[in-house]
């Protein structure tokens, strides 16, 4: 297997709990979809934007469907800083415990959560087979080069393998920035 995953830039975003969605959007709302994303089953929703709020600003936010079991919403260091936002941790998605709170305002109504906020931990998505074909495992830290304008190697890369995932690559927007990875871009670990 050829050793090229695409990279994509994870902009700013929310994911939310049925009960948070009710809250928001209004009771019976659902997330509707708008577009798939690369990863199965994912999608970005056509349903409106949120406001975030924090101690120091505000900014719109996109919504990702389908509901979780927790609220998460995924930040860049600029974002957090943006926000007033102290202490946003680097975490795997899922891994909100004990991370910063935030006021959400929707169309319908409005919340605070009380935890929630992180930077998303650089991550590759794969399948068992890809993760075959790449010698790696899941759960395994690797390093991953990306030839751009600014050629550049992230380290700290895990790896997460599912037979629900597609081959790809996530990192934030101050990655992207830092990296030139803009438009259709590959990586190849390095480890």
């Amino acid at each position: 297997m050829e050793n090229k995953i695409l990279v994509e830039t994870s902009a700013r975003h929310v994911h939310l709990t049925k009960e948070a969605v009710a809250a928001l959007y209004g009771e019976g709302a659902e997330l509707i979809v708008k577009k798939m994303l690369s990863q199965p089953g994912q999608f970005a929703t056509a349903n409106d934007k949120l406001k975030l709020v924090g101690p120091k600003g505000e900014m719109m936010v996109s919504v990702l469907g389908p509901t979780r079991p927790a609220n998460q919403v995924e930040l860049s260091f600029t974002d957090a800083r943006s926000l007033g936002l102290k202490a946003v941790p680097v975490r795997e998605s899922g891994d909100v415990a004990g991370t910063p709170g935030i006021k959400l305002i929707g169309p319908a109504g409005e919340i605070d959560i009380d935890e929630g906020c992180i930077i998303a931990k650089r991550h590759i998505h794969m399948t068992p087979a890809d993760a075959e074909g790449l010698g790696v495992t899941n759960g395994e830290v690797v390093k991953v080069l990306v030839k751009s304008d600014r050629t550049t190697i992230f380290d700290d890369v895990v790896v997460r393998v599912s037979p629900s995932y597609a081959l790809a690559m996530h990192i934030d927007t101050d990655e992207c920035n830092a990296a030139a990875a803009f438009g259709e871009i590959y990586g190849e670990i390095v480890k």
